[in-house]
Parts: structure tokens; C-alpha cells; sequence
């Protein structure tokens, strides 16, 4: 199937070959058809299956084919961090750039004036990261009256970041009368809950188990020592000969730490976390892009916007604390029909987190035995030395006593 199957039209056909897309994923041919008729869908995807074009393409077909367009914005896309609002409204420049529909992002972090100029000139499509939305609709600039499509984009990490109370504030200011899009790559009780609540006889999508691995990505583990770890990871940057590699940590501090000692190494890489700037966060991804950086190290939430083609290498460099978040882990690489490898490194105190991940995704990752940095067993705990037996003195001097 290609993409003209799809009944797409002619502006949407030109920009999508412009972008080097000739055959839909599998998301996108179940959605983009589900959309365009008007249905609410309830897309279950994982990271890297292109669920992105799934809707942002309908979306843009269905304004692009109203011929008397009122003022006011007609679709919002609420996504839970700003890398991934980015890319998201980059994407609308990209499949629409012969549409004419007009799109804008807002999401805190930086001054919301040039975001409040793009709002006063007015816009078609409106992405959106829940605070920021809610500070500029508390603030006049946002008004949902002319709505006519809301996407909540990965909503399971709307929920994991702490953000479900403001998605449901901004749902209540939602006009009654809408098609809803909720995509997420695993349904916990309280996401079902809510799409239960938002979703009217949806068609439901769903590509792949919800937390199941890309097979094409090969995935290797190495047993190590804490303490290994920074050495480990640089034998294997320069051993392969990496060009590129996105580190995972699970704190802030781990992120900028690897970073330092990378740079001891002469490996180019920089972090990306909650405690950088945002022009901080943009650039260090820009520069990883364009390969002026060779490693970006990042924790999970910070992470979850990255979208590039042509990463080869996932470390997990820490295991995470929730099986799940392996999974999203590793989908950054092996994107638009490219291999790709995820590297796990594993010391003694993760081994639980390592048990629960193979129970998850349902089998076991192979081990690299031959290594530099292999991890040593903790020593045998010895057992405690017999308790010496006191006589029972008292006793005996209590029978002579008897007698």
C-alpha cells in the first residue's frame, strides 16, 4: 500500500514524497481512514510507529477540505513535554506546508510572548503541553469555542509525569460537540478510565501489544559493577565504533555526571533534563541531529520527544525503576524501517528491575559474557559463628540447694 491508496490529497500526496514517505506504517493505515471519516479512535502504539502522521495528515485533509473556515482554532494536540510538542507542530509544517493551515505550539519554560503573537494572529492548529495551555486560557488568549478535533498524544505519560489533573481541566473547558483522537502505548486503569470518559464508540487501533519491543531492534545485555559502568560505556563507544547513541539515566545528576566523564574521554555529548533551559535542551538536540554530538545522555521525561531516524544505539545505562519505561526506552532507535541496538547494563542491585523488564516484554535479553568489565559476585555471606552455650549455673546451685 502506498500512500495514495489512502485517498489523500494532491498538497498533502506532494509534501509527504518531499519527506521521503512512499508506504504507510501500519498505524497509519488503520488510522488515517478511521479519522477521516469523523470517528473517534482509540490509537494503542508504541514509540517510533509514526502515529504522529496518523493524525496530524487527517487532520490537516479535513480542515484543508473546509471550504468556509471560521476563525479560531479547530484542532488542539495535547502532548505532555515541549520537546515533543516540537516536533509534533513541525511536523504539521512539514505535511502541510501546501495546505495553507496554519499551526502554533506553546509549552512553558520560555517567555510566552512570541507563543501570545502567534495566538493574537490567529491559528488552524494549536499543540499544546497542558500548563502552559491552561496559563494562556486563564489568561484570554486561548479560546476552544470553534474546536473541532482534540488529539491527546501519549497519554500514559501524562500520567506518569503528574499532568492527568490539568488534562482533565483542560477536557472541561472542551466543547461538547468534538472528534477525539487519545493515543497511548499502554492503557493502566486510570488511562482506560479516561478514555472511557472522552471517547464516543471509538474505533480502536492497535498495532502492537502495548508493551511489546520492535523486533528489529537487537537488544544485548552486560552484567557489570557500579562502579564499571562509566568504563564500560566508553569501551563500547569507541570498540563499535558508535555514531550515535542516546544514554539513559534515571536521575538529573547520573545525566550530567556520564556527560562529564565522557568528555575526559573526547566523546562529544551533552544532557538534557528538567534542570536545563529549555534554549539548552533545543540546541543539545539540534546539535545531536545534525551530529555535532556523538552521545545524548537524557533521563526519561525529558526524552520522550526525541524522534530521529537515524539513531543506531539506546543504552540504558541505568535500568528503570518501571518495566514499561524500558520499552519506551529503547523504540527511539530502530525508526523509519532502520535497525537498531539497545544496549542494557546491569549491576547487582538491578537485577530485580532486569527480572521484572524480561517478564514484561516476555523474554530474556541475550548477555555479553565477553567483556572487560564483567561484574563481580558479591562475596558469599558467612554464617554467623555458633552461640557459646553458658552453663546453667544457677540452675544446678538452685538443685544443691534442694537437696
Amino acid at each position: 500500500m502506498d500512500f495514495r491508496q489512502l485517498e489523500l490529497i494532491d498538497p498533502i500526496l506532494r509534501a509527504l514524497s518531499a519527506e521521503g514517505y512512499t508506504t504507510p506504517t501500519p498505524i497509519q493505515q488503520q488510522a488515517i481512514p478511521v479519522v477521516l471519516e469523523g470517528r473517534d479512535l482509540l490509537g494503542c502504539a508504541q514509540t517510533g510507529t509514526g502515529k504522529t502522521a496518523a493524525f496530524a495528515v487527517p487532520i490537516l485533509q479535513i480542515l484543508y477540505r473546509q471550504t468556509q473556515r471560521k476563525p479560531g482554532i479547530k484542532a488542539l494536540i495535547l502532548t505532555p513535554t515541549r520537546e515533543l510538542a516540537i516536533q509534533i507542530d513541525e511536523s504539521f509544517a512539514a505535511y502541510g506546508r501546501h495546505t495553507g493551515i496554519s499551526h502554533a505550539v506553546i509549552f512553558g519554560g520560555v517567555s510566552q510572548q512570541q507563543q501570545t503573537n502567534a495566538l493574537r494572529r490567529g491559528v488552524d492548529v494549536l499543540v499544546a503541553t497542558p500548563g502552559r495551555l491552561l496559563d494562556l486560557m486563564n489568561q484570554g488568549f486561548v479560546n476552544l469555542a470553534q474546536l473541532e478535533i482534540f488529539v491527546l498524544d501519549e497519554a500514559d505519560r501524562m500520567l506518569d509525569m503528574g499532568f492527568i489533573h490539568d488534562v482533565k481541566r483542560v477536557i472541561a473547558k472542551l466543547p461538547a460537540k468534538r472528534q477525539t483522537l487519545f493515543f497511548s502505548a499502554t492503557m493502566p486503569p486510570e488511562i482506560q478510565k479516561l478514555s472511557q470518559m472522552l471517547l464516543t464508540n471509538p474505533v480502536k487501533v492497535e498495532v502492537t501489544p502495548p508493551s511489546s519491543t520492535v523486533d528489529k531492534i537487537e537488544q544485548t545485555l552486560y552484567h557489570t559493577n557500579k562502579a564499571d559502568k562509566q568504563s564500560l560505556l566508553i569501551h563500547l563507544l569507541k570498540e563499535k565504533n558508535i555514531k550515535t547513541a542516546l544514554v539513559f539515566t534515571r536521575t538529573k545528576h547520573g545525566a550530567d555526571k556520564v556527560v562529564r566523564f565522557l568528555h575526559r574521554a573526547n566523546i562529544t555529548a551533552a544532557a538534557i533534563h528538567g534542570n536545563k533551559s529549555q534554549n539548552a535542551r533545543q540546541g543539545a538536540l539540534n546539535d545531536f541531529k545534525n551530529g555535532r554530538l556523538k552521545v545524548l545522555v537524557a533521563t526519561d521525561i525529558a526524552a520522550r520527544g526525541i524522534d530521529i531516524d537515524e539513531l543506531t544505539h539506546v543504552f540504558n545505562y541505568d535500568l528503570p525503576n518501571v518495566p514499561e519505561t524500558y520499552v519506551h526506552r529503547i523504540g527511539r532507535t530502530g525508526r523509519a524501517g532502520n535497525l537498531g541496538t539497545a544496549i542494557a547494563f546491569c549491576d547487582v542491585e538491578e537485577r530485580t528491575e532486569l527480572r521484572d523488564i524480561e517478564k514484561l516484554i516476555a523474554k530474556r535479553i541475550p548477555v555479553i559474557e565477553d567483556h572487560p568489565y564483567p561484574s563481580v559476585a558479591p562475596a558469599a555471606v558467612a554464617p554467623p559463628p555458633p552461640q557459646r552455650v553458658m552453663p546453667r549455673q544457677h540452675n544446678r546451685s538452685m538443685q544443691r540447694r534442694r537437696y
